[in-house]
């Protein structure tokens, strides 16, 4: 058998097969059930000084002078 013909039985059966482990995994832990505060804190970084700069920003608290 020639290195074309055994890699590829290996990636249509057992590389195909991880990988699909691999997404669903991936796919589990980011809906597992302890995560949505998580996910809604990271998607709210856009707005979190909406109104004002950060406390510790100096650069920014001196353009507003």
């Amino acid at each position: 058998m020639d290195s074309y013909s055994l890699l590829r039985h290996f990636a249509d059966s057992w590389a195909l097969l991880a990988l699909v482990a691999v997404f669903l995994g991936v796919v589990v832990w980011a809906f597992r059930p302890g995560s949505r505060s998580l996910h809604r804190d990271i998607a709210n970084i856009p707005f979190r000084h909406e109104d004002r700069p950060a406390a510790g920003d100096s650069a920014a608290q001196e353009a507003l002078k």
